[in-house]
Order: structure tokens, then C-alpha cells, then sequence
């Protein structure tokens, strides 16, 4: 298996660098990837073909957060450049037609046990009029706000003839800016969000240090994969 560590130093480097685990996996050799992505909204096919598109970039602009357009996932995601996690493992396959399910439910069972070590009791789905809304999600009873149940979590696919991969977003702290970039883009889209669901790892009781969370949804995604007993680390430069 191969890790990945660290965010490369620039925004399109930073992609090219996890494209690289699905080239990795179509070579017969499973990849885990979990990192801070540079500062950004990361839009979703379905974003661009809206009529408010271009707004919602400007809206992400005005925020300071540059827009781009990502290969996995639905609906627009924000990144602070700071706290705000992705992850993504890739697996060689077999059959593309087959094995979606089974991938979607060891990432997320995966997910499920890092927040668990961090203090957290996550439960799947989310709340209605979450960011980036999808059927696996991770969502958490937020502390600070009056048993409201938050997202933490989105997982999405993307599957090749040769290889899947599995990613997604944990967003650990900096709710307030989250919230509000995410209200501005989304709105601008004309897409429905309410941002008081918008949730973190450190809303919930967990720890605020996204190196922890990192560590341990690192942990979790390598102690998943069928074969752990030779495992080699490649780490990025600019030390996220």
C-alpha cells in the first residue's frame, strides 16, 4: 500500500497528486491519501452546468477562497486551507460494475471508527439541507448547539474500469466561515442549504487540532485494506 502525506505546493499540483492513487491502484497496489487541500470551494459537475455557476465562483473569490472544479463528488465543498480535511483511498478492480456498495461501506465503517477514537458517536446520514448532500454522510450531535445534529462527513465514488476511488471531507473546525462561505456559494447556485447544518469534529466534542484528526482517519482507512504488512510513505513539501 501506498501513503500519501503532506499537500504539494500548489492548488492544480495538489490534484495532480491524487490522481495519481487511481494510476497507482490500476497497477495492482492500493493508496490512501488524508491532507489539507489549499485554500478553496471545490465545485461539482452538476455546480457547472447551473445557471448561477458563475456567480458562485465570484461569491467563493469575494471570500478569498478560489474556485475550482473537482472530479469526485456532487455539490460544492469549502476548504479553509487550515482545518478542513480530505481523504481518499483507491482500489484496484476487477469488474467496474460490481463493488460499489461494499467500498462505500468500508469507507465509511472507517470513518465511523477514526471519530470514534476522537470522542466522537457519529451516526449516517444528515440533516436536511446539508452541504454537499449525499447518501453516505457522517453527521454528530453539535455541543454548542442545543442537541442540533451537524454534518461532519461527505464519502463519494468515483470508479474507472480499473480502479475505484473513494474520497470525501471532514471539516474539524472553523465552523463559522465554513458556514458562511458555503451560505453565499450555495445561494448564489440556487441550490437549498441551511447552514446551521453545517458541523465540525471540534463543534462536536472532538479535538480542535486537525493533525490528530488526520492521523487517526489515516490510520483507520490503512488498518481497512486487506493487506497492511508493507506499507511505504511519500511525504509532500509545504508540511500540511
Amino acid at each position: 500500500m501506498r501513503v500519501f502525506r503532506g499537500r504539494a505546493s500548489s492548488v492544480e499540483a495538489d490534484r495532480d497528486a491524487s490522481r495519481r492513487l487511481l494510476s497507482i491502484a490500476a497497477g495492482g497496489e492500493p493508496a490512501v491519501r488524508v491532507w489539507i487541500p489549499h485554500r478553496q470551494v471545490a465545485f461539482g459537475r452538476r455546480d457547472t452546468r447551473l445557471e448561477g455557476y458563475d456567480r458562485a465562483r465570484e461569491a467563493a473569490r469575494d471570500r478569498g477562497l478560489p474556485p475550482i472544479e473537482r472530479d469526485v463528488g456532487g455539490r460544492a465543498v469549502a476548504y479553509d486551507g487550515e482545518t478542513t480535511l480530505a481523504f481518499a483511498r483507491a482500489e484496484p478492480v476487477a469488474d467496474f460494475r460490481t463493488g460499489s456498495t461494499d467500498r462505500y461501506e468500508r469507507a465509511t465503517a472507517a470513518l465511523e471508527r477514526a471519530l470514534r477514537t476522537l470522542g466522537l458517536e457519529p451516526s449516517r446520514g444528515e440533516p436536511d439541507g446539508s452541504f454537499c448532500p449525499g447518501t453516505h454522510s457522517l453527521s454528530e450531535t453539535d455541543a454548542s448547539a442545543d442537541g442540533r445534529r451537524r454534518k461532519l462527513v461527505g464519502i463519494a465514488q468515483r470508479v474507472r474500469a480499473d480502479a475505484a476511488l473513494v474520497a470525501g471531507v471532514v471539516l474539524v473546525a472553523n465552523r463559522t466561515e465554513l458556514a458562511s462561505v458555503l451560505e453565499a456559494v450555495y445561494d448564489a447556485l440556487g441550490v437549498a442549504l441551511d447552514p446551521a447544518t453545517v458541523g465540525t469534529v471540534a463543534g462536536a466534542g472532538g479535538p480542535t487540532d486537525p493533525e490528530t484528526v488526520r492521523a487517526a482517519i489515516e490510520d483507520a482507512l490503512i488498518g481497512d485494506a486487506s493487506n497492511t504488512a508493507d506499507v511505504s510513505v511519500k511525504h509532500f513539501g509545504d508540511g500540511q
